[in-house]
């Protein structure tokens, strides 16, 4: 049996990384701070990315660490603390430990602004523009140097989401039409999925991985208007019968600090190749979006509508 040390439990990603471990019956360990962690038979041990010292022997007697934590928005020096410094302190332990395969959960914004359709992670350069992205880029580096392996989604959907959903249903809100007929496309994921593939990539033989960095998404595009509709659905917002220039969108969101970048993100296509990590696991990719997101629409009726009322 493999034990397994996963941070960033109490988050997002984590929390379901954590249960697909148990199910898969590994010694499941929990690197935890400050925040409560899911309930589970897994064992805690306390460690503060922000400080090397308390990072000391939280990787002994462990054989793969699956790294999901990672400060999203905040100061530059909290990103730094957190994402950079943080995870090259944590993988210089890992590499003490003598810890067998590190996996680290990124994201596909550190190619920054652009257009995308297929490319492959080797394909593309990394260019960063915020703060988060780039010391998440940071973070990459340390895995990379250090044998690792990094997985890229681009867009997480499923209970517990607190970024695509809500994101895509303020903008709905603020926005008195469709923009551009909302045609563009994009990779997504269901974070079970995303789970199962990261603790796969964790758990598999060295010989069935065929790269360093891997997109993780469903292999079919999403269309945006599509998201968009089963957004609006479960957050009770009616749909607009006209439609927008994306200049007319942005001066229309120019006070908002967010916004306008959403907005951008959903008018241009952006699909990244994801046949690689599901071949390489030997697993079907999951249920395509029209059916994961039927799955976590109570919970998503439940949150974005309340959302609306406050």
């Amino acid at each position: 049996m493999l034990t397994v040390l996963i941070t960033g439990a109490s988050g997002f990603v984590g929390g379901h990384v954590v249960r697909e471990a148990e199910r898969r019956r590994a010694g499941v360990r929990l690197l935890a701070h400050r925040r409560p962690v899911p309930r589970s038979g897994a064992r805690c041990v306390r460690g503060d990315l922000t400080d090397p010292e308390s990072l000391r022997g939280v990787c002994d007697g462990v054989d793969v660490l699956i790294h999901c934590a990672a400060q999203i928005g905040g100061t530059e020096a909290a990103n730094e603390a957190v994402n950079a410094g943080g995870t090259a302190a944590l993988v210089a332990e890992a590499r003490r430990a003598g810890v067998r395969r590190v996996v680290h959960l990124s994201t596909a914004s550190v190619y920054g602004r652009g257009t995308y359709r297929g490319q492959r992670p080797e394909e593309l350069v990394r260019n960063p523009r915020s703060w988060t992205s780039r010391t998440r880029a940071a973070a990459e580096d340390a895995v990379l140097a250090a044998g690792g392996v990094v997985l890229r989604p681009h867009l997480v959907y499923g209970e517990g989401d607190a970024w695509v959903g809500p994101g895509m249903a303020r903008v709905l809100r603020e926005l008195p039409g469709t923009v551009a007929g909302w045609s563009a496309r994009m990779s997504m994921i269901a974070v079970p999925d995303l789970a199962r593939a990261l603790v796969g990539v964790a758990f598999a033989p060295d010989s069935a991985l065929s790269a360093s960095v891997y997109h993780a998404a469903h292999p079919d595009p999403v269309g945006v208007g599509g998201a968009l509709r089963a957004v609006a659905a479960c957050a009770r917002i009616p749909w607009p019968r006209r439609d927008l220039t994306v200049r007319r969108a942005r001066d229309l969101l120019a006070g908002d600090d967010v916004l306008p970048g959403v907005v951008d993100l959903l008018t241009t296509d952006h699909l990244f190749e994801s046949d690689t990590l599901w071949s390489d696991l030997r697993e079907a990719p999951g249920d395509p979006f029209g059916t994961g997101f039927r799955r976590a629409e109570p919970w998503y009726r439940s949150t974005l509508s309340s959302a609306g009322r406050r």
